[in-house]
């Protein structure tokens, strides 16, 4: 992100005016810093310097891909708006029909869930698993739901039914397009994003300035570099929540640190329940699977089948749903061998309706039923920080300030490698950029605070693997060149000596 050093620089402020504890010792070396924050802030600098550098190349592809993303919904309305409209009409065609169309197109497809319309001109869509289908994909027949004629199709992905152009961006966000493996690159951008996020609001926070307000705003006639990193610092400070938000949600459904994640919210009590599908159970399960898929994490599930007995049909299963409470949109799972139809809630938009019912496919009784109050408080909020990430949660609202977001990422990187192009030596042209912090900063840091702080780093790193790995990268980088550095420093003086 930052790639800077604002210490360094004729035009910065700490270069015009002395702190007045900034004094020579009387053997002509610098005293050590009067505070903490004094001795601290060079290693922050030096590791905000080489995280903006090594890790800014893949936020910038997260937040372009992310900018992209976030538009996608309105895009998917415009672009598919034959399969997802219908004309309105008087009369509505029974949901067994409709699905009934969907099953004549596809006699080879298993029907998995059936999204019924929930506004007049709005299809219904029927997710059908087809013998070719891949994981997590389904193919999605519309059908209109006053005359049961068949709209279109399209390929879905997720619970959240993304279509073509959406999924083709959200794969793009999260693996390139390169698979599992792909994968590495969001989490390590994740990873990062609130280390880096955090130490330059402090850097930023810690600068001396002349005015509170030239915090908040880029400071008025400023020029150079040091309009640059006004523009740049200040954004920072507006959009350092967002990032922090942006990382946390990101990393919870991550490979490795989602892992971990999982693993804590379960021993907490916050792992997802789910509502009892099975006949004769009355009680909720929670599980492993009781985590309700999104992008990246499978989609409805389900077989359809015929049921042994009587079985009530999808529109029955759907009004005893509507009895009990479950209004707007809604997906119904059909029943397999020894299960009951589930009904639940999709509305994702604030405030949340995602209650389930479970309902036997014999008696159209309520079986068992889970509401979303009932979740426990980390599985509430984990859903809710998922769904704000992918831009559903407050629908047009959250969508345009994920993409308010990942353009200020975008300017704050932009204006971070400026800022080192704009602190290069205009002498030495054999030196195109501004060097990093001088090494040894971490010597100048009391113990009492070093010791935490490398504890704090190694246990971030453990629960954040690609965070720890990559750190541990930074600092076997950091060696190599200072031991290079030192070799050619001892040439050049054997040569001058020679």
């Amino acid at each position: 992100m930052a790639i800077d050093d604002p210490v360094q620089g004729a035009d910065s402020p700490r270069t015009t005016t002395e702190k007045p504890n900034a004094k020579k010792a009387a053997d002509g070396k610098p005293a050590a810093p009067a505070t903490t924050w004094g001795a601290v802030r060079p290693l922050v600098l030096r590791l905000h310097f080489y995280a903006g550098l090594l890790i800014a190349p893949l936020l910038l592809i997260a937040a372009v891909s992310g900018l992209l993303y976030s538009l996608s919904y309105q895009a998917e309305k415009i672009v598919y708006r034959q399969e997802l409209r219908s004309p309105d009409s008087d009369r509505t065609a029974m949901l067994s029909q409709q699905v009934e169309a969907a099953r004549a197109a596809h006699p080879d497809g298993e029907v998995t869930a059936v999204w019924p319309s929930s506004e007049d001109e709005e299809s219904t869509r029927v997710l059908m698993t087809m013998p070719d289908s891949e994981e997590s994909k389904s193919l999605a027949v519309f059908v209109d739901p006053h005359t049961a004629q068949i709209r279109g199709e399209l390929d879905s992905y997720g619970s959240s039914g993304a279509l073509p152009l959406r999924t083709w961006l959200s794969e793009l966000h999260r693996h390139l397009h390169l698979g599992e493996p792909g994968r590495i690159y969001s989490e390590t951008a994740a990873s990062w994003l609130w280390v880096v996020a955090l130490g330059g609001l402090a850097l930023w926070i810690g600068r001396r300035r002349t005015s509170k307000r030239a915090l908040l705003r880029p400071e008025r006639g400023a020029t150079g570099r040091r309009r640059t990193l006004g523009r740049h610092g200040s954004l920072g400070l507006w959009a350092a929540a967002g990032f922090l938000a942006l990382s946390a949600t990101g990393l919870t459904w991550s490979t490795y640190a989602g892992e971990n994640i999982g693993a804590v919210q379960d021993q907490l009590g916050g792992a997802t329940p789910v509502v009892s599908a099975e006949l004769g159970s009355g009680e909720g399960a929670a599980g492993a699977d009781g985590h309700e898929g999104h992008e990246g994490h499978g989609g409805d599930s389900g077989a359809g089948g015929d049921h042994e007995g009587m079985d009530i049909g999808f529109d029955n299963a759907l009004t005893a749903a509507r009895q009990a409470g479950l209004d707007g949109p809604v997906t119904v799972k059909p029943p397999a061998e020894g299960t009951a139809y589930v009904v639940a809630q999709r509305d994702n938009q604030f405030p949340l309706r995602l209650d389930s019912v479970s309902v036997d496919p014999g008696t159209g009784l309520i079986l068992d039923e889970l509401r979303f109050a009932d979740y426990p408080l980390l599985a509430q909020l984990t859903r809710i920080g998922i769904d704000a990430h992918m831009g559903l949660t407050f629908g047009v609202v959250n969508q345009l300030l994920l993409a308010a977001l990942a353009l200020s990422l975008i300017l704050i990187i932009v204006w971070g490698y400026r800022m080192w192009w704009q602190r290069r030596p205009t002498q030495d042209r054999k030196l195109g950029v501004g060097k990093p912090m001088a090494r040894g900063a971490w010597r100048k840091v009391p113990l009492s605070v070093l010791l935490p702080l490398i504890a704090a780093a190694a246990l971030a790193g453990w629960f954040v693997p690609l965070l720890g790995i990559t750190l541990v990268a930074f600092l076997v980088l950091d060696v190599v060149l200072g031991a290079v550095a030192r070799a050619r420093a001892a040439r050049a003086g054997t040569a001058v000596g020679g």
